[in-house]
């Protein structure tokens, strides 16, 4: 193992997650600063509330690439040369500090997103396979629901029950991650959780009234 290069990769994963996708493509092609909009969330699913679709979908593929990226990173950069479990531990590290950087963005002032495409961006990384069914289960509670945080709250419980169940990874780490993941998606999503029990959360597309 190199642990130079492992400390640069989580530095350089931090950054990476630290880009504010919504921020800088707000204030730039829009002039506003999506924080001050909508839910004052800055991710993907307020940019398309609020700015549509033309500007929320490259901010949602580009925070999706910065998970990935930064949990590629240790490979990348040859940092992983050690054991099986020291390469998933580095790149989880990797993963979390991509994730910390969107919630927590030093280039934006600390005030970032909840972090869900980062997200799955890192689990693509590590558990293709398993993410993908979890982004059919987000698709499916979407369409059904019209909730975003609905369908995130599920496909991230449901991360764990296939790592353990479906696909029985022997990593214990990856084990621990999942478990990690789905709840911390709770934790971020509690908001969401008590204006979806009071019937007052908001629809991910909202159908124009007529005047």
């Amino acid at each position: 193992m190199d642990i130079t290069l492992s400390i640069i990769s989580l530095i350089l994963a931090y950054v990476a997650g630290s880009i504010p996708t919504a921020v800088w493509t707000g204030k730039i092609f829009h002039g506003i600063d999506i924080r001050e909009h909508g839910s004052g969330n800055a991710g993907a699913t307020n940019t398309i509330r609020v700015l549509g679709w033309k500007t929320g979908v490259p901010v949602l593929i580009v925070d999706i690439c910065k998970g990935w990226l930064a949990t590629s990173l240790p490979s990348l950069l040859n940092a992983t040369q050690g054991s099986e479990e020291y390469m998933f531990a580095i790149q989880i590290a990797c993963g979390t500090a991509a994730i910390l950087g969107h919630v927590f963005p030093l280039l934006a002032g600390f005030r970032g997103g909840k972090g869900v495409a980062t997200t799955f961006g890192v689990l693509l990384a590590l558990q293709p396979w398993a993410t993908l069914i979890c982004a059919g289960v987000f698709l499916i509670v979407l369409t059904a629901s019209g909730y975003v945080s609905l369908g995130s709250i599920i496909a991230g419980s449901a991360f764990p029950l296939l790592i353990f169940f479906l696909f029985n990874t022997q990593s214990l780490l990856m084990k621990i991650f999942s478990v990690v993941v789905a709840v911390a998606l709770l934790i971020t999503h509690e908001k969401n959780i008590v204006r979806l029990i009071k019937g007052e959360e908001n629809k991910f597309l909202k159908k124009k009234r007529e005047k």
